[in-house]
């Protein structure tokens, strides 16, 4: 059971959220004192009520529990079957050939994988082409499936993911040449609108509100079989603001890492992590770096830096299980992200 489910006030989980405690476990050692005193966060609660919201999490644990007790073990998977199982994972293409082929066919599912770059190398218009492909029908080489975009820098343009979908829906009639070698014209037609309407959009204006969606996103999802992408754009936003204890920062990314690989795993889906970058000394001179720490770039299976090489974009995997590091062009077109070609150039405003 999730903290968000728990029978307690609104203005009790909120507080207890703020202060980093996103499910039980998190709570299921501290002493009330401790919860009460607020050490080292000011939750302003008695400690009787401190006693009480124990209690409760403590039932909530043993409700958890097939018999009242002990957690049972998940058992063992050797490892020729997660060798299959790795062989056999779904991939979601860019939309961009190039990118693909050093992906292994695109942006795998089951796994977590963060992209980050600089303002205007197109995080965005990557993630809302992701939102859009992972519709492909199966007979078309997709997923037919639908997207969770969550947004929390209020970047997503609405205008653009129609004419990506007007791109797709063009690509899939065997009009134009499609990025993936085993596509085949598609007979299934939709309409650019069907696609708006299987991407579940969500504006998050605050780090609160973005820890509480990632806990919802467990009900939302058993509810929706079908989405098979989660894209939050970005990670970092609320995050980089308001907080001096970096402690509590760590604590609170941690926390929503291991619940977005959790569901990853869970509904065989996507988890698609936008960042951005961020100064850091190092031997003796400044360098541009993914935001959020060191401690957050072991929080995610994949890592993927886009970057400037003269007038191309280019993107490069920084870190990967099962993919060798190697760097592929790419190029954001008017159809979205596209395998780049020599009239693709970085349009320099005067």
């Amino acid at each position: 059971m999730e903290l968000a489910r728990l029978p307690i006030s609104a203005s009790q989980r909120g507080k207890l959220i703020s202060a980093g405690y996103t499910s039980l476990s998190s709570l299921s050692s501290i002493p009330p004192s401790t919860l009460a005193q607020g050490n080292p966060f000011d939750l302003k609660i008695s400690e009787d009520e401190a006693l009480e919201i124990l209690r409760v999490v403590s039932q909530g644990s043993r409700l958890d529990k097939p018999d009242g007790g002990h957690a049972i073990v998940n058992g063992a998977q050797t490892a020729w079957d997660m060798l299959h199982e790795e062989e056999s994972l779904k991939c979601i293409t860019t939309s961009c050939a190039d990118l693909d082929d050093i992906l292994g066919g695109g942006i795998k599912c089951k796994e977590v994988t963060e992209i980050g770059g600089v303002p205007g190398i197109g995080k965005t218009q990557l993630g809302i082409q992701l939102a859009v492909n992972v519709q492909i029908p199966v007979t078309c080489g997709g997923l037919g499936g639908k997207s969770i975009y969550i947004d929390t820098e209020g970047s997503f343009m609405l205008e653009r993911a129609l004419q990506i979908a007007e791109a797709c829906v063009e690509d899939m009639s065997g009009n134009n040449d499609f990025v993936r070698k085993d596509f085949q014209p598609c007979h299934i037609k939709m309409q650019p609108k069907e696609f708006l309407q299987n991407i579940f959009y969500f504006r998050v204006c605050s780090y609160t509100e973005q820890i509480a969606l990632i806990n919802y996103l467990d009900k939302f999802i058993s509810e929706h079989k079908d989405v098979n992408v989660v894209i939050l754009d970005s990670v970092t936003f609320h995050f980089r603001q308001d907080f001096d204890d970096l402690a509590l920062r760590t604590r609170l990314l941690s926390g929503m890492a291991l619940k977005l690989m959790k569901l990853a795993k869970k509904f065989s889906l996507a988890v698609v992590l936008l960042n951005q970058v961020t100064t850091k000394y190092t031997e003796g001179s400044f360098q541009l770096t993914l935001a959020l720490g060191d401690s957050w770039s072991h929080s995610c299976t994949n890592r993927i830096i886009l970057y400037w090489n003269g007038d191309e974009r280019y993107a490069y995997i920084d870190k990967s299980p099962s993919l060798r590091s190697a760097s592929a062009p790419y190029s954001v077109t008017g159809k979205g992200i596209r395998t780049t070609t020599s009239k693709c150039k970085r349009i320099k405003l005067m």
